[in-house]
This record gives C-alpha cells, structure tokens and sequence, in this order.
C-alpha cells in the first residue's frame, strides 16, 4: 500500500467549494478518499462534488452545506456526513473569516468577536463533534487550516493573525488530549495564496510587488501547492505526526 494511499476513508473539508478547501478535497479524493464538501452555499457545494465525481467515480464526493457560525449546521455536517459514509476518518478545518482589515485600534467589537468565534471557537466545535468516533475506532487525523499569520505580526490583519495563532495552539492542545487514542491533530500554516479569500492583499500591484520580492520564490503559491500536505497529514505517511505546522509560504518566514 502507498504510504500516501486514502482508499477507504472519508474526509469531510469546511470552506471546500473554491480556493485551498476546494484543492484539498480533490487531491484527497484523487488519492481515494471520499470527501464531504462544505461551506455556506449550496450550490458551489454541489458544483464541486459534482467535478469530483466526474473527474474520479460516481460516489466519490457528497455535499453538505453548513455555516461555521452556526453550531448546529456542524453538528449537522458531522452528523449528515456519517450517516451518509459511514465515518468520518480524516476532517479539515479549512472554513475561516476575516471581515476587517485596517489596524487593530480600528477593529468594532463585533468583527473581532466574528473572527474568533469563525478560526477558533467553530474549529473546537466541530472537532468535539467528530473525535468520539474517531477515539472509539483508535484512528483518526484532523487538521487545522491555519497561517503564517499566526506566527507574524501584520498591520492591517492583527486580528486575523491572532487567530491563526490560537489555532496552532489549539492542535498542540488537542494533539495532547487524543494521543492516547491515536488520533492526529495537526496544522497547515499558507503564505499568500491566490484565493479570493486573500484577493486584498494580492490585487494590488504594488502590494504584491512587495510581497514577492521579498519571498525567495519571488512568487505568491496556488491553492493546490498547499494540497500536498493535507495528503501527507490525512495519510499514513504522517501516522508519527501531531501537534505541529507545516509552514508552506514560498520562503517568507525565514
């Protein structure tokens, strides 16, 4: 068997109808993993599993669309997405927000609770809906979407920031809890992806004339250069790992 071999088991990805969710579902499914597509919308949840299927077997991909906001639409997704496959054997926890970008004195109340409650507070949600099953089969990989953000400081997306660092965190805390049971807990942090997620700090030419000369690859990454690990954590290649980051950001942090 390949060490990077996903045959038989199901991911379920949040944020998964575009960008780097969107990515790693596909490559999870390419490397024979059923995966559950997720983000608010219904039909860009359909429209990707429906591409999944076409481009890998009928049956490969299901929707189910849910709100990270909302507590009950997770449970609901763990829930919906067991009940369909039969498990759950790896998630990802890619969904996230940032509706506030300027400096942090700038921030309302409101936008910087959003941004906690959407990184960090829904990630703990969703994760305490799925790791029973995976602690009674012994098994089980789950993996924190975060940033480099979470290890710099940025003038115009403190907040954001903060959270990505809270969810490093967060898998070192868990990855702690579940060892025992052989479940994983681990991180991507990306640099500057072209999503449109990250479209503000991309669009403007000279904002990424900045940010690529001073990356080594002098270039920003696609979301499908982020992929790669989430197969390698979702695998058992990774069966040693847990508790850290994989850094994947063209060279900026050193």
């Amino acid at each position: 068997m390949s060490l990077f071999s996903l045959d038989g088991k199901v991911a379920v990805i949040t944020g998964s109808s575009r960008g780097i969710g969107q990515a790693i579902a596909e490559r999870l499914a390419e490397h024979g993993a059923r995966v559950v597509i997720s983000s608010r919308k219904a039909e860009p949840c359909q429209q990707v599993a429906e591409t999944i299927n076409a481009k890998f077997g009928a049956g490969r991909a299901i929707s189910v669309p849910a709100n990270i906001s909302r507590k009950d639409e997770l449970k609901n997704l763990v829930d919906s997405a067991t009940r369909q496959l039969g498990r759950i054997d790896v998630l990802v926890c890619n969904a996230a927000s940032n509706p506030y970008y300027g400096p942090q004195a700038g921030i309302e109340d409101e936008q910087f609770r959003k941004i906690l409650e959407n990184n960090v507070i829904a990630n703990h949600w969703l994760i305490n809906f799925t790791v029973p099953q995976m602690i009674e089969r012994r098994d089980g990989s789950i993996i924190i979407v975060s940033s480099i953000g979470g290890l710099r400081a940025s003038p115009v997306i403190g907040a954001y920031c903060i959270s990505k660092a809270a969810d490093f965190q967060l898998a070192r805390n868990l990855a702690l809890e579940y060892g025992p049971h052989n479940v994983r807990v681990n991180c991507i942090a990306p640099g500057l992806i072209k999503t449109d997620f990250a479209r503000a700090l991309w669009e403007d030419p000279a904002a990424l004339k900045q940010r690529t000369d001073a990356t080594p690859l002098r270039r920003i990454g696609e979301p499908d250069e982020i992929a790669g690990a989430a197969v390698y954590l979702a695998s058992p290649a990774s069966s040693f790992m847990t508790g850290q980051s994989i850094v994947i950001d063209g060279g900026v942090t050193i």
